[in-house]
């Protein structure tokens, strides 16, 4: 596919329903905007379209105690089943975790967040002594029994809960993507998670070595070895802590209630279309806390959150225009010269309306995963390099408007102990091409069938920029004789797709959980393989013994060395085809306030601020 040069933005007729700012009023003025069907605007034209939005934006404003964004649709609200970011952003909004990213510092450090400090670490960091804010409640819910008044009641969050809740991450039956922060790192855990397997309800009434309750409000770890990064993992979704009332009140229905202890409370989920949040009063962390705020002041938190699905980009686009999105996560690439102006700076038009842009780069990986268990992909090694040779990575960075960064690796830029040597099997044509025959495939042909090679790759979203991209590359394999079959699904499709190991190749990233490389080089151990974060079932002898050898290794130069050691194994093998790193870019409203981009996003929306002028 021929890159774009003439810069305009394609507005694609949005949904017949379409909502503004959350109701279904639509003006005159809105109607002779949506009913086109498509059109092309110039960016002297957008200028017109925006002082259009400004004016619908007044005219359809809402509640200005109401935030509202974007977010992907989801399946669970089970913290068990959180295995994308999309998730962890809609749970934590209602679970929390014992620790959390602090939202101000950089470089990132954790703070307590259910804890009440943070945990007490023994000198090989093999023990970790927890303690439970006393103040922290589960919000009411009929899973706890009513008051006398016939209200839902809630109840105080105890040590057994976090026990609980870990033995539950282990427990096959929830068969959780995120058990390997459990299974084989707290001591004695591997024998729940053999118990678990068995048939009838698992015992939660084993007796865990490394789990034990001090008192009421306090909690001690044990660890089968040292493993530094094991206190991040207490930031992280998977962990947060719930209660066994809600498991079993609403059994296999769990996963569509929120009964946690955060800022904020699940009030309503029509799925695929909206999740509306409200703010927990009761909360403990408004009145103490870094999200502590002056009911009396002017800067107050919203007091709603909602979360909306919509699909297309140009409806994304046009509803932040509006002033129904206050917050867009990312700009496309066909907005791109729209939204930024040739220094790279925000476009004056945006800016005197008072929208704000941010810019990091991000903690993120993303790559075309190969499934290791397939007789095409898994046993040929030269395929898998041939692979990444054909993947055009100065085309593809040029395609998404420099957003891009050129990926040679598992680990992102940042990363302490990133392997910054040349990659050996970067874009190259002609190697492709003798890699190609090496591996049995002489100008791509299957010596099978006497026609192309044709490998297919799975894709969990529909929107244009994914389905152009996905052109490219199909272009990409073209030149070698290969061809690249895609099939579009929706998220959830996707990553049960993968999970079962049904895709033969798919197309996904890997966003940091916390900034250290083990968070990323397990997505090549062995034990985590699908539904763990191995989603290419890689299995190597070599790298798991140096991955289990740089989780017990406390010297950081040491370990820093371990992991470029493992990083060429990697890089070697050719698991995945490295696509490309990314710089993150998002765009707020005037009104939006205290916000901070981080390349951790779960549960910042407490921290989040509106002005109100008092009279």
């Amino acid at each position: 596919m021929e890159e774009v040069t003439n810069h305009v933005i394609l507005f694609s007729r949005p949904s017949a329903t379409l909502r503004l700012c959350g109701r279904q009023k639509r003006t005159k003025m809105t109607d002779s905007i949506i009913n086109n069907t498509s059109f092309l605007i110039s960016k002297a034209r957008m200028k017109i379209l925006f002082s259009v939005m400004a004016l619908l934006c007044c005219l359809c404003r809402a509640d200005e105690a109401t935030f509202c964004r974007m977010l992907e649709r989801l399946a669970s609200m089970d913290p068990a089943q959180s295995a994308s970011v999309y998730s962890s952003r809609a749970v934590q909004m209602s679970y929390e975790t014992l620790l959390e990213f602090d939202y101000k510092a950089r470089p990132y450090r954790l703070i307590p967040a259910l804890a009440d400090s943070m945990p007490l670490v023994n000198s090989n960091a093999t023990v970790y002594i927890f303690h439970i804010n006393p103040e922290a409640c589960f919000q009411p819910d009929i899973c706890f029994g009513l008051d006398s008044s016939g209200a839902p009641k809630g109840r105080p969050v105890v040590a057994d809960d976090l026990i609980y809740s870990l033995k539950r991450l282990a427990d096959r039956k929830v068969s959780s993507p995120g058990s390997w922060l459990v299974d084989d790192t707290i001591k004695g855990m591997r024998a729940f998670v053999d118990v678990s397997t068995q048939k009838g309800a698992t015992d939660y009434s084993m007796r865990i070595a490394g789990l034990q309750a001090l008192d009421p409000h306090t909690v001690q770890i044990e660890l089968s070895q040292p493993k530094q990064q094991f206190i991040w993992y207490f930031a992280m979704c998977y962990t947060a802590v719930v209660p066994h009332e809600a498991v079993e009140y609403y059994g296999t229905d769990f996963g569509n209630h929120a009964v946690g202890t955060g800022a904020y409370r699940l009030e309503r989920w029509q799925r695929n279309h909206q999740m509306d949040f409200v703010r927990n009063k009761a909360w403990r962390g408004w009145t103490k806390g870094p999200a502590a705020f002056d009911p009396a002041g002017t800067m107050l938190p919203f007091e709603r959150i909602i979360f909306r699905v919509i699909d297309d980009v140009s409806t994304q686009w046009l509803c932040f225009l509006s002033g129904e999105l206050d917050f867009l996560g990312s700009i496309t690439r066909d907005n791109w010269d729209v939204v930024v102006n040739a220094d790279g700076e925000l476009d004056k038009s945006l800016q005197d309306r008072g929208i704000k842009i941010f810019k990091i780069p991000a903690l993120e990986v993303f790559y075309v995963g190969m499934n290791m268990d397939d007789p095409v992909l898994g046993g040929n090694l030269k395929l898998r390099q041939a692979l990444n040779c054909a993947f055009d990575s100065s085309r593809w960075v040029r395609f998404f408007n420099n957003r891009a960064i050129k990926c040679d690796g598992p680990l992102p830029p940042g990363i302490s102990g990133r392997l910054e040597t040349p990659f050996e099997f970067d874009f190259n044509l002609d190697k492709a091409k003798r890699l190609l025959k090496e591996a049995g495939y002489p100008d791509g042909i299957d010596p099978e069938t006497g026609k192309r090679l044709v490998l297919e790759l799975d894709m969990g979203r529909t929107s244009q920029e994914i389905r152009e991209s996905t052109e490219l590359m199909v272009s990409f394999y073209n030149k070698v004789g290969i061809s690249l079959e895609p099939h579009f699904h929706n998220w959830p499709v996707f990553l049960k797709r993968i999970s079962n190991r049904q895709s033969q190749m798919f197309r996904i990233g890997w966003i940091g959980d916390y900034p250290d490389a083990e968070n990323f080089m397990q997505l090549f151990y062995s034990k985590n393989v699908s539904p763990g974060p191995n989603r290419t079932n890689y299995v190597n002898p070599e790298l798991d013994r140096l991955y289990e050898l740089a989780g017990r290794t406390t010297d950081e130069s040491e370990r820093n060395r371990i992991w470029k050691e493992s990083q060429k194994i990697v890089r070697r093998d050719c698991p995945w085809i490295f696509h490309y790193y990314r710089k993150t870019y998002t765009l707020s409203n005037g009104r939006l306030h205290n916000y901070q981009p981080t390349d951790f996003p779960y549960a910042t929306e407490k921290y989040y601020r509106r002005k109100v002028i008092r009279k």
